[in-house]
């Protein structure tokens, strides 16, 4: 069969990577792609959020199955134009997107299906924001409403910092992501991501996993997409996995369904989990980035199978085969980020690397110029390993980033701490 793949990220080439091992693949097609995906399939430059270029495209190109892999395209409605076309489209519809393109839409479905979450406001004024932070007192967390690129966040410890970011927020920082914000209670533990396939009806999870989303080691420092992931995560044991299915999944799904806006696609759900209780800190309508990256070395192959039942809606007949293995990712980021970076560097000893089905450089931001790789991001590679425990993989991934010459880059060193 012909494959296309949205998104241009780390997590689509772990998703090319993942596809291209089944045998079921002829021939796939990344749009627009990077560096790293273009040495195992064909690039295509596309704009991915649009529903009618997308169609053509497809059309043109005799696609038989669609990954949509970035939150983008599904906010604006891309999946519901190609499923209208007639096409196989893994990923949910706009709105059931809403689940993560809107805080305050989410915090509804959670009232309604009676789910373990923060206790919430939503404001589209700043000084009614402001008052009400001061009335909570801190820590607090604010939110950006809409889509931010896994930025528009702030878990602020002391009122000022919560304050500012009211003034960022109404202020045009994220830009019409911050036009609405929702104000949470700060919930502490340890956070776990959870991911699970749903086809409008049926669930069926995929697997754990745990990212650390501060730049500097210890879990300190600013916000970011992501430095560095592994899975499965310990903190989410089977019995809290159990437990969240129950009380906060399930129910979600029931009231999208119940709505007439059933989800279908991949679940990304994360968890505060304290005490053994699991409270819903965020969903995502597509794979975490870069937890993608270590569910997909781990699953290999089947990963196209299971994004195909999901489609067809065949997951009551569907099973995951998984090994009894961990797999890490380590995120090397251009110096600077989160914050200003220069783009154009050259990363050298790439060609060294082992390309193998334990050991994965996944390229982010890259682009090939003149014979040399090139950062082109802030998030620009993501050294992925499995081993039969832990430290392994670890120790894999870590032998991996040694290889690479990168001067204007960097990396966590203590991708794993909380398990190690």
């Amino acid at each position: 069969m012909n494959i296309l793949i949205l998104g241009s990220g780390g997590r689509e080439h772990a998703l090319a990577w993942a596809v291209m091992q089944n045998p079921k693949c002829d021939k796939l097609i990344v749009a627009p792609g990077n560096a790293g995906i273009a040495a195992i399939a064909d690039c295509a430059s596309l704009d991915i959020n649009n529903g009618a270029a997308v169609i053509g495209f497809a059309e043109e190109h005799a696609i038989d199955f669609i990954i949509i892999g970035p939150e983008a395209p599904l906010a604006a409605g891309v999946a519901d134009d190609l499923r209208n076309a007639g096409f196989s489209v893994f990923g949910p519809s706009k709105e059931a997107a809403k689940l993560e393109a809107s805080k305050s839409f989410t915090k509804e479905v959670c009232d309604a299906a009676n789910a373990p979450t923060a206790g919430y406001a939503h404001f589209t004024d700043a000084d009614a924001a402001k008052a009400y932070i001061r009335e909570q007192g801190a820590p607090i967390v604010v939110k950006a409403d809409g889509l931010a690129a896994g930025k528009g966040v702030i878990v602020a410890m002391d009122l000022d910092t919560a304050l500012a970011a009211i003034d960022d927020m109404f202020g045009g920082e994220f830009g019409a992501a911050g036009a609405e914000v929702v104000i949470e209670e700060f919930m502490d533990g340890e956070e776990a991501s959870y991911f699970i396939l749903v086809d409008g009806e049926d669930c069926l999870p995929i697997g754990t996993a745990q990212d650390h989303k501060r730049v500097g080691e210890g879990d300190t420092g600013l916000n970011t997409g992501g430095m560095g992931a592994y899975s499965p995560a310990p903190v989410l044991s089977d019995e809290i996995a159990a437990k969240a299915m129950a009380e906060i999944i399930r129910p979600t799904m029931k009231v999208m369904a119940d709505r007439g806006t059933p989800y279908q696609g991949v679940l990304y759900a994360g968890f505060m989990i304290k005490d053994g209780q699991p409270r819903l800190v965020e969903y995502n309508c597509r794979f975490g980035d870069p937890e993608c990256q270590v569910l997909m070395l781990r699953l290999g192959a089947q990963a196209l199978d299971l994004m195909q039942a999901c489609a067809e809606g065949r997951l009551a007949d569907t099973t995951v085969n998984w090994a009894n293995d961990h797999a890490m990712t380590v995120v090397m980021a251009a110096d600077g980020y989160p914050g200003a970076y220069e783009k154009g560097s050259v990363i050298n000893g790439l060609d060294a690397l082992p390309e193998t089905a334990f050991e994965m450089c996944f390229h982010a931001g890259t682009a090939a110029k003149d014979g040399q790789i090139i950062a082109t991001g802030g998030r620009v590679l993501n050294i992925t390993a499995r081993g039969d425990t832990l430290s392994e993989a670890a120790e894999r991934a870590y032998a991996m980033v040694d290889k690479i010459d990168w001067p204007q880059g960097f990396c966590r060193r203590d991708i794993g701490w909380r398990a190690l």
